[in-house]
């Protein structure tokens, strides 16, 4: 009676248990006594290269979470699943600047015979143009909330943080906190905008996380920073017909090659927008009409100015989201100063613990970069596969009025390298057929390639200004990838009449002193 009695409380417990598919959770949480977690993987950030990363680790069968919050902007702009690329980063930007090019298009439209009732009523609905952006990033968060729970990925939106080297608790927007934990830990939390310690910048600036979205028009608009992003959006809103200004630190473009950033710079004064070098901000102070008194000075002559506007946005570089991770917590110690975790390998200095994307130190903040390196990390973690990111020759493109695409070494690195006595120049300056019967400036359509000297002269870089340099420069990026040479390069025939063959075309050298100058279209 005894032993039958105790047989069925054994089925009164477990059936419920087996029915509910709840016996394998309760085995999994057994973690700290047999080496058993609740998942496979945990993924803390929902952007391109933490869900690249989960992504291919369920097709290797393992079980994976993602977790992701982001908290709201100073100004209080927040947004979906997806990461900065395609809430505010890269989607958002791309979708402006067409905005931007067909406004100049439906101008240039006129010398090729189309009738524009009145150019002088061609303007931008800007909250047309904010709402088309915004609903195909909302499509796209949804798509990809799809995408997870298809794949059998859990999704938690909260905000992540170490409790122990394998355990995470979420807070979630109720202010709850749910605790779970896995065997691997990859941190994809990327970055956001940093802000200037200036009177008002907090409290009346807006970043890239706002622009996209903002509600009213920016009107006249001083941009502080001449990065990428800083040099795109003023590039997009002065096209847009909302004039701008920006403040450059130092040089534009940092990290890229300088003479092709001049060149950008150059094309942007030309088309209008007012470029402020050696100058930084002080204080950004709201007038009773609504707009913005901005104060900055001269770092060199010390000279101060102000001037008013309708938005100030800050551009001064990003942040990574490090410091609400508690990393401490995780033994993690390879973190340098600016927050961004060093780890070479994609591996923290935890052996269970990685980082992918903008969050590491070193490494290019770009949405392609995050989900080749996710899904190879999740790879070598789950697949046996041995493949490392390879972070040299990584392509890319500046979206400004007249597009800047590059890949491999810029000039000035390429001679820190090799010195100058190793380096070959080829450059050139070129007509784009479709910039002549409107009569666009094509004084700054420029390209080079940076090679070594020494025959069979490899190539080291290529750099683009002109139409379409995005699509351009990633042909020739797989050819760099390939350790491409000059004589490779010349005896490539090219498509005419495209800007892309310029390349192909190429046969004067810096060192020569000729003038880069075409004779003609096909010469």
């Amino acid at each position: 009676m005894t032993i039958l009695s105790n047989v069925l409380r054994f089925n009164n417990i477990i059936n419920p248990l087996i029915r509910s598919d709840n016996i394998v959770l309760l085995a999994r949480r057994t973690f700290a006594t047999h080496g058993v977690f609740d998942y496979d993987l945990a993924v803390i950030g929902g952007g391109s290269g933490g869900l690249a990363c989960a992504k291919e680790a369920v097709n290797h069968g393992a079980r994976v979470v993602v977790l992701d919050y982001v908290t709201p902007s100073p100004q209080g702009t927040k947004w979906g699943l997806g990461g900065t690329c395609v809430n505010v980063g890269c989607i958002p930007k791309k979708l402006m600047h067409q905005a931007a090019l067909l406004g100049e298009s439906i101008h240039e439209a006129v010398s090729y015979g189309w009738q524009v009732p009145s150019l002088d009523a061609v303007k931008i609905d800007w909250s047309a143009l904010t709402q088309s952006v915004q609903n195909h990033i909302k499509s796209v968060n949804w798509v990809t909330r799809v995408d997870l729970r298809d794949k059998k990925i859990e999704y938690v939106n909260g905000l992540g943080e170490f409790k122990d080297p394998h355990t995470v608790v979420a807070t979630l927007k109720n202010g709850s906190k749910k605790e779970l934990t896995a065997k691997n830990i990859v941190i994809a939390v990327g970055g956001r905008p940093h802000y200037p310690d200036i009177p008002g910048a907090l409290e009346y600036c807006i970043t890239s996380d706002d622009i996209f979205s903002l509600s009213n028009p920016p009107g006249k608009t001083l941009v502080v920073g001449a990065g990428y992003i800083g040099l795109e959006c003023a590039g997009f809103l002065n096209s847009l017909g909302y004039p701008a200004t920006v403040l450059i630190r130092s040089v534009p473009l940092r990290g890229f090659d300088q003479q092709m950033a001049n060149i950008i710079t150059n094309e942007m004064e030309e088309k209008g927008i007012k470029l402020h070098h050696r100058c930084i901000p002080l204080s950004v102070e709201k007038l009773e009409s609504g707009q913005l008194k901005a104060r900055w000075t001269n770092t060199e002559t010390k000279e101060q100015f102000e001037d008013v506007f309708d938005t100030v946005l800050i551009a001064t570089g990003r942040y990574a989201l490090t410091k609400q991770l508690n990393l401490p917590a995780a033994g993690i110690n390879t973190v340098s100063e600016n927050g961004k975790i060093v780890a070479a390998t994609e591996q923290t200095n935890v052996p269970h613990i990685y980082a992918v994307g903008d969050v590491l130190e070193g490494r290019p903040e770009l949405t392609p970069v995050a989900i080749h390196a996710g899904r190879l990390l999740a790879r070598r973690i789950f697949g046996g596969a041995t493949q490392q990111m390879d972070y040299d020759n990584v392509a890319t493109t500046v979206f400004t009025p007249l597009e800047y695409g590059c890949v491999g070494l810029s000039e000035e690195t390429a001679i820190q390298r090799h010195g100058t006595d190793n380096i070959e120049v080829y450059h050139a300056f070129y007509k784009p057929t479709e910039f002549f019967i409107p009569q666009r400036n094509i004084r700054n359509c420029y390209l080079k390639a940076v090679a070594l000297r020494e025959a069979p002269q490899r190539i080291l870089g290529l750099h683009f200004v002109g139409p379409v340099a995005g699509e351009v420069i990633q042909g020739f990026a797989a050819a760099i990838k390939c350790n491409i040479t000059m004589e490779q390069l010349k005896n490539t025939v090219g498509i005419h009449p495209t800007v892309a063959e310029e390349f192909t075309r190429l046969n004067i050298t810096k060192r020569s002193g000729k003038d880069p100058n075409p004779a003609s279209c096909c010469s």
